[in-house]
């Protein structure tokens, strides 16, 4: 499934959305759950491990993190090192570029977090 463009928000698979997405291994768009990181640092752009646990699903090999236009979000290091435990790869880039990734990826087991709303 492809992501077909972003600026403030992304359009997948023809869909556009205003709002932060997961996706997930199956290809299904979910709204990204910010409050699970902004409920621990007063922001969303640092991910949680609460996030990251929400995020994670059993057998995902890759994840591809849009860090907005700019790149502000990062992981926290709490879940920076529970993907390490879980052998999650994770690319973390400006959304464009993290878009750019996850079209061309070849791996079958990735997902998506993709910060979309600046």
């Amino acid at each position: 499934m492809p992501i077909d463009a972003t600026e403030f928000g992304a359009t997948i698979n023809g869909k556009t959305y205003d709002y932060d997405v997961i996706i997930r291994l199956s290809g299904a768009v979910e709204k990204r759950r910010k409050r699970l990181s902004k409920e621990m640092y007063e922001t969303s752009h640092i991910v949680s491990k609460a996030e990251a646990k929400f995020v994670f699903e059993d057998g995902c090999e890759l994840l591809i993190v849009g860090a907005s236009q700019d790149g502000n979000v990062c992981l926290s290091p709490e879940a920076s090192a529970y993907f390490d435990k879980k052998r999650c790869r994770v690319v973390l880039q400006r959304t464009p570029e993290a878009i750019l990734t996850y079209n061309k990826s070849p791996e079958k087991k990735k997902a998506a977090l993709m910060h979309v709303a600046c």
